[in-house]
């Protein structure tokens, strides 16, 4: 597994597509894709997206995390940080960064990779 990470818009998928060769064709979209595409796709992109669409059900994210790596060890994650800036006043937002943070320190320490993006530059920071 290999996580991508950085903030909005800072050019993670470009990344990702120039780094490690990805096609386009690979590449699911965390905002739209089934939820069990992310056990199956070779990359997802806007991760984030499908955290929160799977809040509601989602429970326990380590058994969350152990679930998407055994099920497909190879996928590429890519991802928002959200806990780099203002706390968010509605509850909801809260418990979603909270569980996003949470999910993907899971997810690190299961991952080969963690690549961090910043301005479309992209740096190993575990690997």
């Amino acid at each position: 597994m290999i996580l991508i990470i950085g903030g909005a818009f800072q050019g993670k998928k470009a990344y990702a597509q120039e780094i490690l060769g990805l096609l386009p064709e690979q590449m699911a979209d965390g905002a739209q894709c089934g939820l069990e595409e992310i056990y199956s796709c070779h990359c997802i992109y806007h991760f984030h997206e499908w955290v929160r669409r799977r809040m509601a059900d989602m429970g326990d994210w380590e058994r969350e995390a152990k679930h998407i790596f055994e099920a497909n060890p190879d996928v590429v994650i890519i991802a928002n940080e959200l806990g780099c800036g203002v706390v968010p006043v509605d509850a909801f937002d809260r418990n979603f960064r909270e569980t996003e943070g949470r999910l993907l320190t899971c997810l690190a320490k299961k991952s080969t990779e963690v690549h961090r993006v910043v301005c479309g530059i992209g740096t190993v920071i575990k690997g």
